[in-house]
């Protein structure tokens, strides 16, 4: 296993949720951080709980232009890790308003293909990029669930054939099941809990994530050298039921 102190890791999604729990694992291991998000204001909020060597950048990954002068400004660096995302489309497929589902595609897939071409430019070789899936893919919601199956589906698929292409860059994907973020709040409001009573009694883990449950899995991608080409699957066995 490799360190990651004094390395410099860019956390795409870092001012919260899963994102800034890998931001706040990074600084505690010594790491230089760069987290991007599109609010400035939660950047900010996120450097001050943050702080340490830490730096926030705005930028919106489904804009080629933002994403291209985000890299600019961070320079060389050592790993990328993207967790960002945006609630799904969940309309049964015959109500399935296309330009939502767009994007969410431009947001989620496209986003993951640019930061790959423009990271790869200032990425360290034998460094890693990290993308993020879901349960989804595995256990898509019924009706509604066939656009997010799909797009967190592919993430696999193009972190096997990037694996190859950037060699020996790493890349792989993590991904999680269920967790308590603040997207669940923009997702089911305040139905928030009674979900997570029922699909927490329901999974062996016996309870839903918090990011700080999958974190480390981040950590074991950017960290083990040996590691390309895979997802790492952490849903408390949300999978199994």
């Amino acid at each position: 296993m490799s360190s990651i102190t004094g390395k410099k890791i860019v956390v795409v999604g870092g001012s919260s949720g899963i994102g800034f729990g890998v931001a706040a694992a990074a600084l505690e291991n010594g790491s230089e951080v760069v987290i991007v998000g599109r609010s400035e204001d939660k950047l900010k909020a996120a450097e001050k709980r943050l702080g340490g060597a830490v730096t926030g950048i705005a930028a919106d990954m489904a804009n080629e232009a933002d994403v291209a002068r985000l890299f600019e400004a961070v320079g060389a660096f050592d790993h990328l890790v993207a967790t960002a995302g945006t609630p799904p489309p969940n309309d049964p497929i015959g109500e399935t308003d296309m330009d939502f589902v767009r994007g969410f595609v431009d947001g989620k897939l496209i986003g993951a293909v640019m930061l790959a071409k423009h990271a790869v430019r200032r990425l360290s070789k034998g460094g890693s990029m990290t993308f993020t899936s879901g349960i989804n893919k595995d256990r898509p919601p019924v009706p509604g669930g066939s656009v997010v199956a799909a797009v967190a589906g592919s993430l696999s698929y193009l972190a096997r054939a990037l694996a190859l292409e950037l060699a020996p860059t790493r890349v792989n994907i993590v991904s999680p099941g269920w967790v308590d973020t603040e997207m669940w709040d923009a997702i089911v409001g305040e139905a928030k809990t009674g979900y997570f009573e029922q699909m927490g009694a329901r999974i062996p883990a016996g309870r839903i994530a918090t990011p700080a449950d999958i974190t480390p899995a981040y950590l074991y991608l950017m960290q083990n050298a040996f590691m390309t080409g895979e997802t790492i699957h952490i849903d408390g066995g949300q999978r199994l039921v």
